[in-house]
C-alpha cells in the first residue's frame, strides 16, 4: 500500500457513494458502491485472507483510488451502473458487449414514425424495445411488422412520387399524401402495442375500426385492417399463456466453467413474448447472489422498459434497494420476488433450465472451434513431423495472366485463425511481362526473409506450389541463413504436402481438420493475391482508356486516379469535379467529360 493510498483511507467520508479503483496508468479497474464510504473501501486494504483470489489480484494492482458522495444508496446504486457501462473496468462483473445489443426504435418524434433497428438508446422523443441478443429474432420481428403494418421505410420525405414500396403495398406512402397523420398515427399506436405485448388491446382496437370502416362503406381500409387482425391473431396463438395477467420478467441463471448465463423470459399479460440470454464476464470467483446481482443493476440501467414484477431463482440482499431504484424510474410500484411454488416458480425454473442449455450448446461450440483451430494446428504438427506447433504459418501465392500484373500475397495464421494485421501483398518486379512463377517466389521470399532474425520467423512457411516452387523458396530461404524454419509446397490437386529432402508427398487423412486448415490457409492466400490483382489490372484499364484523350498525358492520367480511384467515378464526374483536381484544367476536363459521353451516346444508340 502506497503513501497516497494510506493518506486518502484516513480521510474517508461515511457518506453513501461510488468508490473508483485506479491503476498506476489511471486506468479504472473496478467501480462500486457503499452505504458507508469508509468502512467499505478500508476493507479491501484490510487482512485479505477472506478475500477471493480476484480481490486479492486487484488490489495488488490499485495505486490510486476517488470516491464520489451521493445523497442517498439509491443514487449510489444508479451512479455505479453508468460509470460501469461507460468504463467497463476490468475487475466488474459485466454483461458481455451489451452496448452493442439492437433495439427496436419507433420514431414517435417523427411526424409519421418508422420502425428501425438501433443500438444505441437516446432520450430522443421514440420510443425503445429491447434490448434483444439475437439480432436475428429482431429483424424477423420487423419483417413480420412491415409485412402487417405498412409503416414508411425511407429517411427522406422530401419526394415528387412514392417508391416501390408503395406499389408492392409495403407502404402508405405518407410522403406524397396518400395517408393523412391520424391514419398513420393510429397504425403506429398499433405497432407500439404490439411491441409491448398487449395483444388483446390490439386486437380489440383492430376489430372495433375494422367494424367502423365497414360501416363507412370503406371497405378497403377494412381489408387492411382484417389482415393486420388476422397477422396479430397468429402471432398471438404462438405465445404461451404463462400467468393470468400481468408483467414479469422471469429470471434464470447457470454457470459452467465457461462463465455465467443469464436468461430472461419476458411476459406480458400472461404471455411470454420473447426471451434473451446474456453472458456475464469476470463472474468465476463471485457467488451466484453477487452475479445476479450485478446483471439486474446493468441490464436494468438500459432497458427500454420494464415490467411490474421480476421473478428471481435466488434471494439478494439488495432486493429491496433495487425495488426502490427500478420503481422510481417506472413510475408505478416494481416487485422483486423469488417463487417458491405454482406456475411462477415452474416459469423461473424453466427458464434456468434454458440458461443451463445454452451454457451446454455454447461450450460445443468453442470445442469445434477449438478442433478447427488449435486442434487443427496440433494434427497438422504431428503428421508433418514438425520440432514445434506451428502456431504461426506464413503462406504465400503468385497471381498474374500470362506474366501482366504479377502479384504475389502472403497470409497469416496464428494458433489456427487468420491474422489479417499482418498479411502482406508484393507487385513482382523481376518477371513483368513474363510468365515465371519460380523467379517470381524467390523474389517475394527475398524480399520477406532476407533481413529477418530467427526469432521473427515463423513456425511453418507454406508455399503454395509444387516442388518446382518449393525449391525456389527453400533456395532463398535458406540461402538467407534461416536452417531450422520447416518450408513445405502445397501442391495445386489434392492438396499433397511436399517436404523438403522427402521425394513423396504427405497425404493428410480426408474429412480431418488438419486438411480443412490447409485448405482454409491456401483459399485465403488465393483470395488475398487474386484481389490485389484485379485491382492492378482495373488501374492498367483505366489508364489505357484515359490514353486515348487528347490532352490527357501521364501527369494528369495519374492525378486522376489518385482523386477519383475508379473508372466509373471519373465517367460520373461533372466538369467543374475534375478541373478541381490538382493539375488538371477546364480544357482537360471537358475533353474527359466529351469523351466518355460520346461513348455513353454510342451505346444508348446501339
Amino acid at each position: 500500500m502506497n503513501e497516497l493510498i494510506k493518506q486518502k483511507l484516513q480521510q474517508l467520508p461515511i457518506n453513501p457513494g461510488v468508490y473508483i479503483m485506479k491503476d498506476v496508468n489511471k486506468r479504472i479497474i473496478y467501480v462500486g458502491k457503499a452505504v458507508v464510504l469508509k468502512n467499505r473501501v478500508r476493507q479491501y486494504f484490510q487482512s485479505n485472507k477472506n478475500h477471493s483470489a480476484k480481490v486479492i489480484a486487484m488490489v495488488k494492482r490499485i495505486a490510486d483510488f476517488e470516491t464520489i458522495i451521493t445523497d442517498s444508496e439509491i443514487e449510489a446504486l444508479i451512479l455505479e451502473c453508468n460509470l460501469i457501462k461507460k468504463h467497463h473496468p476490468h475487475y466488474n462483473i459485466s454483461l458481455r458487449d451489451d452496448k452493442t445489443y439492437p433495439y427496436l426504435k419507433v420514431t414517435l418524434n417523427e411526424d409519421f414514425p418508422r420502425v428501425i433497428i438501433t443500438r444505441r438508446v437516446k432520450k430522443d422523443g421514440s420510443r425503445y424495445f429491447g434490448p434483444y441478443t439475437n439480432v436475428g429474432a429482431v429483424k424477423e420481428s420487423l419483417k413480420l411488422l412491415r409485412k402487417s403494418f405498412p409503416l414508411r421505410t425511407c429517411k427522406n420525405m422530401n419526394v415528387d412520387r412514392p417508391c416501390l414500396e408503395y406499389h408492392i403495398k409495403r407502404c402508405l406512402a405518407p410522403c406524397v399524401g396518400k395517408i393523412g397523420k391520424n391514419s398513420y398515427g393510429e397504425m403506429v399506436k398499433s405497432v407500439v402495442l404490439f411491441l409491448d405485448g398487449k395483444s388483446a388491446v390490439l386486437e380489440k382496437n383492430l376489430q372495433q375500426r375494422m367494424g367502423k370502416a365497414a360501416a363507412n362503406l370503406q371497405f378497403e381500409l377494412a381489408a387492411s385492417l382484417r389482415d393486420q387482425l388476422a397477422a396479430v391473431r397468429k402471432t398471438t396463438e404462438k405465445q404461451k399463456i404463462m400467468l393470468d395477467g400481468g408483467d414479469q420478467d422471469a429470471v434464470g441463471m447457470a454457470r459452467s466453467v465457461y462463465g455465467a448465463c443469464i436468461q430472461v423470459f419476458y411476459i406480458r399479460n400472461g404471455k411470454m413474448i420473447g426471451r434473451s440470454h446474456f453472458i456475464l464476464k469476470n463472474s468465476e470467483d463471485e457467488t451466484d447472489e453477487a452475479i445476479l446481482t450485478a446483471f439486474l443493476q446493468q441490464y436494468y440501467n438500459q432497458a427500454s422498459s420494464l415490467p411490474r414484477e421480476v421473478l428471481l431463482p435466488i434471494k439478494i440482499d439488495e432486493s429491496i434497494l433495487i425495488e426502490k431504484w427500478l420503481t422510481k424510474a417506472q413510475g408505478n410500484k416494481v416487485e422483486i420476488s423469488v417463487p417458491q411454488r405454482g406456475v411462477k416458480k415452474d416459469i423461473v425454473n424453466m427458464a434456468e433450465e434454458n440458461a443451463d442449455k445454452f451454457l451446454r450448446d455454447e461450450q460445443e461450440r468453442i470445442m469445434r472451434e477449438k478442433a478447427k483451430t488449435t486442434g487443427a494446428v496440433e494434427e497438422l504438427g504431428k503428421y508433418l513431423k514438425l520440432p514445434q506447433l506451428p502456431r504461426r504459418m506464413e503462406c504465400f501465392d503468385i497471381s498474374h495472366i500470362q506474366g501482366s500484373e504479377t502479384v504475389a500475397s502472403m497470409v497469416v495464421f496464428e494458433d489456427g485463425e487468420p491474422k489479417k494485421s499482418d498479411y502482406r501483398r508484393f507487385k513482382i518486379n523481376s518477371t513483368e511481362g513474363k510468365p515465371d512463377d519460380f523467379m517470381s517466389m524467390r523474389e517475394v521470399t527475398k524480399r520477406r526473409y532476407e533481413k529477418l532474425t530467427e526469432t521473427e520467423m515463423p513456425d511453418l512457411i507454406i508455399i503454395d506450389g509444387g516442388k518446382g516452387q518449393l525449391s525456389s523458396a527453400l533456395e532463398i530461404i535458406r540461402g538467407a541463413g534461416h536452417l531450422s524454419v520447416p518450408v513445405v509446397g502445397l501442391a495445386k490437386r489434392f492438396e499433397y504436402i511436399f517436404i523438403e529432402g522427402e521425394s513423396e508427398p504427405v497425404i493428410l487423412p480426408r474429412h480431418g481438420e488438419a486438411l480443412y486448415l490447409v485448405q482454409r490457409i491456401r483459399d485465403e492466400a488465393h483470395r488475398f493475391a487474386i484481389t490485389y490483382h484485379r485491382k492492378l489490372r482495373s488501374r492498367r484499364n483505366m489508364v489505357s482508356i484515359l490514353d486515348h484523350i487528347d490532352g490527357i498525358g501521364p501527369k494528369r492520367r495519374k492525378v486522376l486516379w489518385e482523386h477519383f480511384g475508379r473508372l466509373d467515378k471519373i465517367k460520373a464526374a461533372t466538369v467543374d469535379e475534375m478541373a478541381a483536381v490538382n493539375g488538371m484544367t477546364k480544357p482537360a476536363a471537358q475533353a474527359v467529360y466529351n469523351f466518355f459521353a460520346a461513348q455513353q451516346s454510342f451505346i444508348d444508340n446501339r
